[in-house]
Protein backbone atom coordinates (compact mmCIF):
# COMPACT_ATOMS: atom_id res chain seq x y z
CA UNK A 1 0.00 0.00 0.00
CA UNK A 2 0.81 3.08 -0.69
CA UNK A 3 -0.24 6.21 1.65
CA UNK A 4 -2.00 9.10 -0.02
CA UNK A 5 -2.48 7.27 -3.26
CA UNK A 6 -5.88 8.46 -4.97
CA UNK A 7 -8.36 5.50 -6.18
CA UNK A 8 -8.95 5.96 -9.67
CA UNK A 9 -11.01 3.75 -12.03
CA UNK A 10 -9.41 4.86 -14.79
CA UNK A 11 -6.37 3.03 -16.81
CA UNK A 12 -3.72 5.79 -17.18
CA UNK A 13 -0.44 4.40 -15.88
CA UNK A 14 2.79 6.12 -15.31
CA UNK A 15 6.27 5.40 -16.43
CA UNK A 16 8.89 6.55 -15.24
CA UNK A 17 12.46 6.87 -17.24
CA UNK A 18 15.29 6.10 -15.10
CA UNK A 19 17.85 4.79 -17.21
CA UNK A 20 20.11 7.60 -18.17
CA UNK A 21 24.41 7.66 -16.90
CA UNK A 22 23.98 10.85 -15.19
CA UNK A 23 26.97 12.10 -17.88
CA UNK A 24 27.29 15.84 -16.93
CA UNK A 25 27.22 14.69 -12.74
CA UNK A 26 30.78 13.38 -12.94
CA UNK A 27 30.92 10.23 -11.03
CA UNK A 28 27.64 10.67 -9.56
CA UNK A 29 24.50 8.81 -10.56
CA UNK A 30 22.28 11.60 -10.31
CA UNK A 31 18.81 9.76 -10.22
CA UNK A 32 20.82 8.69 -6.35
CA UNK A 33 21.34 11.98 -5.31
CA UNK A 34 19.76 13.21 -2.03
CA UNK A 35 17.42 16.35 -2.27
CA UNK A 36 15.07 16.78 0.76
CA UNK A 37 16.03 13.63 2.39
CA UNK A 38 15.66 10.91 -0.12
CA UNK A 39 16.98 10.04 -3.57
CA UNK A 40 15.92 12.09 -6.78
CA UNK A 41 14.29 9.43 -8.76
CA UNK A 42 12.29 7.98 -5.15
CA UNK A 43 10.74 11.15 -5.13
CA UNK A 44 9.90 11.27 -8.86
CA UNK A 45 8.17 7.77 -8.30
CA UNK A 46 6.56 8.78 -5.43
CA UNK A 47 4.93 11.64 -6.81
CA UNK A 48 3.55 8.76 -9.49
CA UNK A 49 2.06 6.80 -7.07
CA UNK A 50 0.40 9.01 -4.99
CA UNK A 51 -1.25 10.89 -7.96
CA UNK A 52 -3.27 7.56 -8.32
CA UNK A 53 -1.56 6.26 -11.73
CA UNK A 54 -0.98 2.56 -12.06
CA UNK A 55 0.48 0.83 -12.54
CA UNK A 56 4.26 2.64 -12.70
CA UNK A 57 6.46 1.36 -14.51
CA UNK A 58 10.24 2.14 -14.00
CA UNK A 59 12.58 1.74 -16.55
CA UNK A 60 16.24 1.14 -15.41
CA UNK A 61 19.66 0.74 -17.04
CA UNK A 62 23.00 2.51 -15.63
CA UNK A 63 23.80 1.04 -12.17
CA UNK A 64 20.06 -0.26 -12.65
CA UNK A 65 20.23 -2.37 -9.34
CA UNK A 66 21.22 0.81 -7.69
CA UNK A 67 18.09 2.07 -8.88
CA UNK A 68 15.94 -0.84 -7.67
CA UNK A 69 17.27 -0.62 -4.05
CA UNK A 70 16.32 2.90 -3.64
CA UNK A 71 12.60 2.23 -4.86
CA UNK A 72 12.97 -0.81 -2.42
CA UNK A 73 9.08 -1.14 -0.72
CA UNK A 74 7.18 1.02 -3.53
CA UNK A 75 4.49 -0.76 -5.63
CA UNK A 76 6.34 -0.19 -8.88
CA UNK A 77 7.15 -2.65 -11.70
CA UNK A 78 10.34 -1.93 -13.62
CA UNK A 79 11.53 -2.71 -17.63
CA UNK A 80 15.16 -3.25 -18.14
CA UNK A 81 16.99 -1.09 -20.97
CA UNK A 82 20.15 -2.36 -22.15
CA UNK A 83 20.00 0.05 -25.16
CA UNK A 84 20.10 3.09 -22.64
CA UNK A 85 23.67 4.17 -24.45
CA UNK A 86 22.04 4.93 -27.94
CA UNK A 87 19.27 7.67 -26.21
CA UNK A 88 16.28 8.41 -24.66
CA UNK A 89 14.41 7.37 -27.45
CA UNK A 90 15.04 3.63 -26.23
CA UNK A 91 13.75 4.02 -22.57
CA UNK A 92 10.72 5.72 -23.81
CA UNK A 93 10.54 2.60 -26.33
CA UNK A 94 11.12 0.20 -23.51
CA UNK A 95 8.55 1.80 -21.00
CA UNK A 96 6.07 1.58 -23.34
CA UNK A 97 6.32 -2.27 -24.56
CA UNK A 98 5.58 -2.90 -20.50
CA UNK A 99 2.82 -0.43 -20.38
CA UNK A 100 -0.45 -3.19 -19.97
CA UNK A 101 -2.91 -3.57 -22.56
CA UNK A 102 -5.84 -2.43 -20.48
CA UNK A 103 -3.91 1.24 -19.84
CA UNK A 104 -6.20 3.87 -22.05
CA UNK A 105 -2.77 6.31 -21.76
CA UNK A 106 0.76 6.80 -20.24
CA UNK A 107 1.99 9.53 -18.66
CA UNK A 108 6.18 9.79 -19.00
CA UNK A 109 7.24 10.72 -15.91
CA UNK A 110 11.32 11.69 -16.07
CA UNK A 111 12.81 10.24 -13.22
CA UNK A 112 15.76 13.47 -12.71
CA UNK A 113 12.43 16.13 -11.83
CA UNK A 114 11.99 15.21 -8.10
CA UNK A 115 9.45 18.86 -8.13
CA UNK A 116 7.03 17.18 -10.20
CA UNK A 117 4.26 16.52 -7.31
CA UNK A 118 1.38 13.78 -7.31
CA UNK A 119 -0.70 17.30 -7.64
CA UNK A 120 0.44 17.71 -10.93
CA UNK A 121 0.07 14.30 -12.53
CA UNK A 122 -3.11 14.14 -10.77
CA UNK A 123 -4.12 17.13 -13.05
CA UNK A 124 -2.79 16.01 -16.04
CA UNK A 125 -4.51 13.05 -15.78
CA UNK A 126 -8.25 14.30 -14.50
CA UNK A 127 -7.98 16.46 -18.16
CA UNK A 128 -6.79 13.17 -19.81
CA UNK A 129 -10.17 11.08 -18.48
CA UNK A 130 -12.33 14.41 -18.65
CA UNK A 131 -11.62 14.50 -22.69
CA UNK A 132 -12.15 11.05 -23.05
CA UNK A 133 -9.20 10.01 -23.08
CA UNK A 134 -7.89 10.77 -26.75
CA UNK A 135 -5.81 13.78 -26.81
CA UNK A 136 -2.05 14.13 -25.25
CA UNK A 137 -2.13 16.63 -22.15
CA UNK A 138 0.99 18.84 -21.38
CA UNK A 139 1.01 21.20 -18.31
CA UNK A 140 2.06 25.06 -19.08
CA UNK A 141 3.09 27.40 -16.58
CA UNK A 142 4.09 30.83 -17.98
CA UNK A 143 3.18 30.44 -21.46
CA UNK A 144 5.47 27.38 -21.74
CA UNK A 145 5.36 23.48 -22.11
CA UNK A 146 7.08 21.54 -19.55
CA UNK A 147 6.97 17.73 -18.37
CA UNK A 148 5.31 15.24 -17.41
CA UNK A 149 3.20 14.45 -20.73
CA UNK A 150 0.32 12.37 -20.86
CA UNK A 151 0.08 10.19 -23.94
CA UNK A 152 -3.39 7.96 -25.12
CA UNK A 153 -2.91 4.69 -25.98
CA UNK A 154 -3.69 5.74 -30.22
CA UNK A 155 -0.30 7.06 -30.15
CA UNK A 156 2.04 4.42 -28.10
CA UNK A 157 3.38 3.23 -31.70
CA UNK A 158 4.42 6.87 -32.56
CA UNK A 159 6.91 6.75 -29.31
CA UNK A 160 7.98 3.34 -29.40
CA UNK A 161 9.35 4.79 -33.14
CA UNK A 162 11.11 7.60 -32.12
CA UNK A 163 14.64 7.53 -32.21
CA UNK A 164 17.90 9.40 -30.84
CA UNK A 165 18.12 11.44 -27.60
CA UNK A 166 15.07 13.61 -27.84
CA UNK A 167 12.26 12.11 -26.69
CA UNK A 168 8.68 12.58 -27.73
CA UNK A 169 9.62 16.26 -28.78
CA UNK A 170 10.06 16.42 -32.14
CA UNK A 171 6.91 14.23 -32.06
CA UNK A 172 4.88 16.77 -30.14
CA UNK A 173 5.66 19.00 -32.73
CA UNK A 174 4.40 17.02 -35.48
CA UNK A 175 0.73 16.37 -33.47
CA UNK A 176 0.49 19.55 -32.16
CA UNK A 177 -3.14 19.28 -32.93
CA UNK A 178 -3.86 16.68 -30.58
CA UNK A 179 -2.59 18.38 -27.72
CA UNK A 180 -4.46 19.67 -25.21
CA UNK A 181 -2.62 21.85 -22.52
CA UNK A 182 -2.69 21.66 -19.13
CA UNK A 183 -2.25 25.34 -17.11
CA UNK A 184 -0.42 24.74 -13.87
CA UNK A 185 0.88 27.35 -10.86
CA UNK A 186 4.32 26.22 -10.57
CA UNK A 187 7.42 26.83 -12.62
CA UNK A 188 8.92 23.25 -11.18
CA UNK A 189 7.39 21.48 -14.64
CA UNK A 190 10.52 22.66 -15.94
CA UNK A 191 13.19 21.87 -13.26
CA UNK A 192 15.18 18.72 -13.81
CA UNK A 193 18.50 17.88 -12.16
CA UNK A 194 21.61 17.64 -15.04
CA UNK A 195 24.64 19.20 -13.34
CA UNK A 196 25.72 19.08 -9.34
CA UNK A 197 25.27 23.10 -9.70
CA UNK A 198 21.54 22.01 -9.93
CA UNK A 199 21.61 20.41 -6.62
CA UNK A 200 20.68 22.01 -3.58
CA UNK A 201 23.61 23.44 -1.33
CA UNK A 202 22.27 22.71 1.71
Amino acid sequence: MNPGKKNRSGGVCAVVLAAGASRRMGDENKLLANVHGRPIIRSAVTAALEAGAGPVVVVTGFEGGRVRAVLSGLDVGFADNPDYPEGLSTSLKAGIEAVPQDCTGAVIVLGDMPRVSAAIIDKLVDRFETGGGETICVPVHGGRRGNPVLWPRRFFADLAAVQGDRGGRDLLQRLSGHIETVEVDTPEIFFDVDTPDDLPKS
